[in-house]
């Protein structure tokens, strides 16, 4: 088993992290939180979790040990898979879903895509009392970073959400609109907002 990769950065997207160690490139599947996490950084730590079935083999790559536990408690719901648990993690950060299920807020469950009221409420029943356990304390980012050219960050907000399975057209519309309402927006905070939208 793989606990973690420690390396070059050497690609970064919203949804995939390529992490160069020892001259291999590892490509890992990652969640918006993690993406906010590592995004302008050389070199990159990713605890990893890989799923293997006859048919595919996938490295996951989480910035924390706790998003990954979340991702494997999230995945061990009846109907929740690798891709539904990415994005809760995307829309979600690991401390507002874990308030969200401690809490019972189902409402904020079913905003996300994939999750319907029976999934929102089999993921509070399932764990509730499994992420008490976890450690995770809520972090606020402050945004220090330039803002990026407007059309740089609708270019790459609309290529994360059609890599997330959004169709092209209605993602550019709720992208636009979004940005027509705040110019200086992040790209991290565009997609988060565009996941409730869509």
């Amino acid at each position: 088993m793989i606990e973690y990769i420690r390396g070059e950065l050497t690609e970064l997207t919203p949804t995939l992290a390529v992490l160069e160690c020892a001259g291999v490139g590892y490509g890992l599947n990652i969640s918006l939180h993690t993406f906010s996490a590592i995004q302008g950084k050389a070199s990159a730590k990713l605890f990893v979790l890989e799923i293997i079935r006859e048919d595919t083999h996938q490295l996951w790559g989480f910035a924390t040990r706790s998003e990954r536990e979340l991702f494997l408690l999230l995945t061990s719901v009846s109907g929740i898979g690798a891709a539904i648990a990415r994005m809760v993690l995307s829309a979600l950060s690991p401390a507002e879903l874990v308030e969200a299920i401690a809490t019972g807020n189902e409402r904020m469950l079913k905003g996300i895509k994939g999750i319907g009221p029976k999934a929102a409420q089999r993921i509070i029943v399932d764990l509730k009392d499994k992420v008490l356990g976890l450690d995770i304390t809520p972090t606020h980012t402050a945004g220090g970073s330039t803002p990026a050219v407007n059309k740089e960050v609708q270019d790459e907000a609309v290529a994360a959400l059609t890599m997330l399975g959004f169709a092209p057209a209605p993602s550019q519309k709720v992208v636009v609109k979004l940005l027509s309402a705040q110019p200086d927006m992040k790209v991290e905070e565009l997609i988060k907002r565009a996941l409730k939208m869509l």
